[in-house]
């Protein structure tokens, strides 16, 4: 795996090591059985799932089969034995058939020396950007792909997209062309592609936050002569306030908080609090403990995640203000992969 680039909080940005210990791990007598005996269904599973791919007829129901296989062994074993699991599921035959799918290779591999950047969300959106990429890939790898990109994960993340967009539209409509929008932790912005505001120049200005270069490059050279202004810039300067960018009427951070402990994401939130407008909007996403492809991202893609419930969104929004001077909102997607919360600012 790449060594990380960059630093978030003082510590690496973004890796499995980093999240998994956040994890829960309980002493348990029957840990080293429950291990085998997980290690055994596993196989099992890997076995049937093989098979089926190698005899090339329904591939797409045979990925999806495999996947929501690896999601029950997760939930059955819990999370103790499962990070045990990981490195076996890993190190199997099968992760290089796996990793033919462009999408998952991009992923374990981690070109950009973190999980979940901006170039893997451009596989889930489709986007030219990665279509070189895409058709590098092996047939078997291709057909793999197709289920992957339209998993449940990867759908309720382009809906996110869309709700991005949504929102920036609804508030620039709401304000007018004073609108000013910061998007934390901005990956390429793709959410700007289809923005009305954006294109009809009615925003003051969008300011998308990044600390990976090629992002801000990416947003830089996609969005010259626009109002977006991208800043090379880190979630950890945020929290000492060292980055002096103004007030906004919408705040948004779509991917970050998947990555974030409780004490951090109420600390950003707190701050991103301070930078809105009265009247203004935060709004903040994380996939939700409902995902259906926790198994298979955390294993094949060796990309895990902070999953929460709505209960733990709600923590997160209820620590951001004092209740009389907010309004909160906590809501699923649609397919209940993705859960948001809105915190709007009354004074």
């Amino acid at each position: 795996m790449a060594q990380p680039l960059f630093s978030l909080d003082g510590q690496s940005l973004i890796t499995p090591q980093s999240v998994s210990n956040n994890f829960p791990s309980p002493n348990q007598d029957n840990e080293p059985d429950l291990l085998r005996t997980a290690e055994a269904e596993f196989a099992i599973v890997v076995s049937i799932a093989m098979q089926r791919l190698a005899a090339g007829k329904n591939l797409f129901d045979a990925v999806r089969w495999l996947i929501g296989q690896l999601h029950d062994v997760r939930q059955k074993f819990g999370a103790a034995v499962w990070q045990r699991l990981i490195p076996i599921i890993q190190a199997h035959p099968s992760a290089e058939i796996l990793q033919q799918c462009p999408f998952t290779r991009w992923s374990f591999e981690k070109p950009r020396g973190y999980s979940g950047d901006a170039s893997l969300i451009d596989f889930i959106y489709g986007h030219p950007a990665v279509a070189e990429e895409v058709a590098r890939s092996t047939p078997l790898g291709l057909d793999i792909f197709e289920y992957t990109i339209n998993a449940p994960g990867p759908v309720a993340v382009r809906e996110r997209r869309d709700i991005l967009t949504r929102f920036v539209d609804e508030t620039a409509a709401r304000t007018g062309s004073d609108t000013e929008v910061l998007a934390v932790a901005a990956g390429h912005l793709r959410e700007a592609e289809a923005s009305k505001a954006l294109a009809e120049g009615r925003l003051k200005r969008w300011v998308a936050l990044d600390q990976d270069p090629e992002s801000i490059d990416s947003i830089s050279r996609q969005f010259h002569g626009t109002s977006v202004e991208p800043i090379n810039g880190s979630v950890r300067a945020l929290l000492a306030r060292k980055h002096q960018i103004g007030t906004f009427d919408l705040i948004y951070a779509a991917g970050l908080y998947d990555y974030l402990t409780d004490k951090v994401a109420i600390r950003l939130t707190q701050i991103c609090m301070e930078m809105l407008k009265p009247g203004g909007v935060f709004l903040f996403a994380n996939f939700s403990d409902e995902m259906a492809d926790d198994g298979y991202m955390e294993s094949y893609m060796n990309w895990e995640l902070l999953q929460r419930s709505e209960a733990d969104m709600w923590r997160i929004a209820n620590g951001s203000a004092p209740e009389n001077t907010v309004e909160k909102t906590v809501w699923f997607g649609a397919n209940r992969n993705i859960i948001y919360s809105t915190i709007r600012k009354l004074s």
